[in-house]
């Protein structure tokens, strides 16, 4: 653990290194070069310092990054996520995923600001462990748990390690290296691997690593404090209170954004041919609240300090559990976008992707087209569950479902293949929203919605450039804050709240430059390891398949609007204003 000082403003923290062919893992003290950096930011400059761009994203050069954000372990609220970095098996860009559950609260607090790990083991076919505590860190065999899914590896730790310990998994699609591979980690209620790390496969590159799980042990370690105390103190208050006073928009959840997503056609059905489905209602997410007072289940917080609580918990018929976070993205990709119209069976596919530890978004849009090839009927729920196993078991067929819609468009000679930089376009359709489209084009990590989702659909090409290259800054401040997005923080309260804790007179510029900085590192290791403006480009498929009332909406963003992102343009004043969508 970092000394006494540790958490006062940053002082005193360190780092963890692990090297996994020499079998060592050392800490060292965090750089004052990277005082300010945290999550995204701090993801994408080590990514850019330490990886060689050119590297093999599953061989021994790749790392694979743990970070929190900078307000991570601090008492500020739903501040604690996590950022799992690496250069993408899927892309083979840089990438960046985030995720909620306990782990990021819990590293920060013991004093760690992020994990680094490189190498590979001699032996392919160990797996090993990640320890860390008060004592320090340790890396220790962990081959009794190989091939296991995600559920049972963390039922099976939670009986060696103490019941606040927390854990990031590697499930079997990781560890057989599919480019669809999620990171797991566990929530605050039961400690169940449904929060994940979900895009651009760095679940294989945990899984390349040999690493099956990382176990964060707390112990008493104590929330972080600000060289501001009282100014922290106060901004924790007022924006608490803010908060819980206003419309608390998402505290539903994500799930009950379907109606305004089908009512706008971006609800892709059937891979993407339409942009509405005709059973959108039996998947809206009102259900899902209508039935937590038959079945049980209801909302809780998936990180210690989440005053959000958008987390739904689904129980079946028989009031058992089945699976937490069944989130819009999911709904539509492994719901709608397959033609499976019963939020059961989609609740039960999310509870497979979580458990083999998968992209809900990758493996929906893998299955979608693996449909519209003609391979399987659209509407198979029970053909689509079974394919889990298959993935699991890493048969041929389940490795072309696990390593996304890229492949199995490739093995079936299917044309309609909607990714952009070969990861899978979300739920949030480029056609109806246009400068959304220009986020997926210019964005470093491909088709992310939580890169800078902008829903305005309507708004003249003139407005989206500036709209696209907005939010991707505030995105990028929010991932690198440690804040989730859906708590609706501001990039100038996000400013405050860095100002008063690390004790320093931080100004709009100032936050200004630090969003544009962690887009310039990413583009920039993306230029160093191959990429051009050719590939700033949106799928085919996108650009003449037509969605919306008269069929005729199709992605239509110029070269030149698509290039206007790469030159800054937004204001700090602009910006200050921004809030983080995804």
């Amino acid at each position: 653990m970092a000394d006494s000082k540790s958490g006062v403003g940053g002082q005193g923290d360190q780092m963890i290194r692990i090297d996994m062919t020499t079998q060592t893992a050392t800490t060292e003290a965090f750089p004052e070069a990277w005082r300010f950096l945290g999550g995204r930011s701090l993801s994408a400059r080590i990514m850019l310092e330490e990886c060689d761009p050119g590297c093999d994203p599953l061989g021994p050069d790749n790392l694979l990054i743990l970070a929190p954000g900078v307000l991570a372990g601090t008492a500020a609220p739903t501040s604690g996520r996590l950022s799992v970095g690496g250069k993408s098996p899927l892309t083979g860009a840089i990438k960046e995923a985030n995720t909620g559950g306990e782990p990021g609260q819990h590293l920060t607090k013991l004093g760690y600001r992020v994990i680094i790990v490189k190498g590979q083991p001699a032996d392919p076919e160990a797996r090993y462990g990640l320890e860390v505590d008060e004592d320090g860190v340790r890396i220790v065999p962990a081959d009794d748990l190989k091939g296991l899914w995600n559920y049972p590896t963390c039922e099976a730790l939670s009986k060696n390690y103490s019941k606040t310990a927390s854990f990031i998994t590697c499930g079997p699609a990781g560890e057989l290296q599919l480019k669809g591979a999620s990171v797991a980690t566990t929530d605050q209620d039961n400690r169940y691997p449904t929060r994940h790390a979900a895009r651009g496969g760095l679940g294989a590159v945990m899984g390349s690593k040999g690493l099956k799980f990382v176990c964060l042990e707390p112990g008493k370690s104590r929330a972080r404090q600000a060289v501001d105390a009282a100014e922290f103190k106060s901004l924790i208050k007022n924006f608490s209170k803010a908060y819980l006073a206003g419309p608390q928009a998402m505290s539903g959840g994500t799930a009950t954004t379907v109606e305004m997503a089908n009512s706008m056609h971006t609800f892709p059905s059937r891979n993407r041919i339409s942009g509405q489905f005709e059973h959108a209602a039996a998947l809206d997410g009102k259900n899902i609240h209508e039935n937590f007072a038959k079945r049980g289940g209801g909302m809780h917080n998936c990180l210690t300090g989440c005053i959000v609580q958008c987390s739904n918990v689904i129980h079946d018929e028989a009031g058992d559990y089945v699976t937490s976070a069944l989130e819009f993205e999911t709904i539509t990709m492994l719901g709608a976008n397959c033609a499976i119209g019963s939020l059961d069976e989609v609740a039960q596919l999310d509870r497979l992707s979580d458990d083999v530890g998968l992209d809900t978004i990758e493996v929906g849009a893998a299955i979608g087209v693996y449909m519209d090839a003609g391979k399987m009927e659209f509407g198979d729920a029970e053909g689509a569950k079974a394919l889990f196993k298959q993935i699991a078991d890493g048969t041929d067929l389940g490795k072309m479902i696990g390593n996304g819609p890229d492949t199995v468009g490739k093995a079936t000679g299917h044309k309609r293949i909607p990714t952009v930089r070969g990861q899978a376009i979300p739920a949030w359709d480029p056609r109806p929203l246009q400068a959304t489209g220009v986020t997926y084009a210019t964005s470093a990590m491909g088709a992310d919605h939580t890169a800078g989702l902008v829903v305005t659909p309507g708004s003249p090409e003139d407005d989206w450039a500036a709209a696209s290259q907005k939010s991707q800054m505030v995105n990028a401040i929010c991932d690198a804050s440690g804040f989730c997005m859906f708590i609706g923080a501001t990039v100038e309260q996000i400013r405050c709240f860095y100002a008063a804790y690390f004790g320093e007179a931080l100004d709009g510029q100032w936050i200004s430059d630090y969003g544009w900085q962690t887009l310039q590192d990413e583009w920039e290791f993306n230029k160093r390891a191959g990429f051009t403006e050719a590939d700033d480009v949106m799928c085919e498929c996108m650009e003449t398949d037509g969605v919306g009332v008269n069929g005729d909406q199709v992605f239509t963003a110029s070269a030149e609007t698509i290039k206007a992102v790469f030159t800054r343009s937004v204001t700090p004043e602009e910006l200050c204003s921004g809030i983080a969508t995804g």
